[in-house]
């Protein structure tokens, strides 16, 4: 049975593999505040503040592993008979390390660099700064290529015509507060999908879903997608 899923992926399904989330205590998220280092207001203020941040970012998940989770997502790619869409709020490359190929990122990703001049992006390099000029057009706007609040997360289109075509959707280690990717399940079930949250907690929006299954996501999202698995082959 062809079976079309999306994956929506917050945090919570990194925080195994030691990346803190955003509400974690003690994290590098609970050293600053939102405005100074996740807004193009902050940046503007205090680049050098927010290339220290992400620098700091970029070289924790440089040095994280996959945990089962992704590696159970890279497998329900592999083997799902269907199209398989992994939407991700997450920055840092686990599914891919994992071996996903098909993963969108709607935040943007650490691995890269943008200039704010002229839109160029490249790989970033482990550290970056303030007087780091654009490869392209030599201008000193280099920033992570990360959405920042206020800004419009990617992939916006490629999302919605996914949903569009989605039998399943699930939603694993997301808050279920952060807009636009909150309101994925609604559009999803409106368009008669199937529906389903994996989460250490009901996140605020647990209510919309058709299903919601409590756990660390290193044990529910692989035994998730050995049912959806095995269902895909009757």
């Amino acid at each position: 049975m062809r079976t079309n899923i999306v994956i929506l992926t917050g945090a919570g399904i990194s925080a195994e593999s030691g990346l803190g989330t955003f509400r974690d205590e003690g994290g590098l998220w609970a050293q600053h505040a939102i405005e100074d280092v996740a807004t193009p207001e902050g940046f503007s203020r205090n680049p050098t503040l927010v290339h220290n941040f992400y620098n700091a970012r970029r070289k924790q998940a440089s040095a994280a592993q996959p945990n089962a989770a992704h590696l159970a997502l890279a497998k329900l790619e592999q083997e799902l008979n269907g199209d398989l869409m992994i939407v991700t709020q997450n920055v840092d490359a686990l599914h891919e390390k994992a071996g996903s190929r098909n993963v969108l990122h709607m935040h943007g990703a650490l691995e890269r660099a943008l200039c704010n001049e002229c839109g160029h992006r490249w790989e970033a390099p482990t550290e970056m700064w303030p007087d780091d000029p654009c490869p392209r057009c030599g201008a000193l706007a280099t920033r992570p290529d990360v959405v920042w609040f206020g800004e419009i997360p990617y992939g916006m289109k490629a999302i919605s015509d996914a949903l569009a075509s989605a039998d399943v959707f699930a939603a694993i280690g997301t808050s279920g507060e952060v807009y636009p990717a909150a309101n994925f399940v609604a559009e999803a079930d409106g368009l008669g999908a199937h529906t389903v949250e994996l989460n250490l907690a009901p996140s605020s929006g647990a209510a919309r879903f058709g299903k919601v299954v409590i756990g660390a996501a290193s044990e529910t999202v692989p035994a998730w997608v050995n049912h959806e698995l095995t269902r895909n082959r009757a």
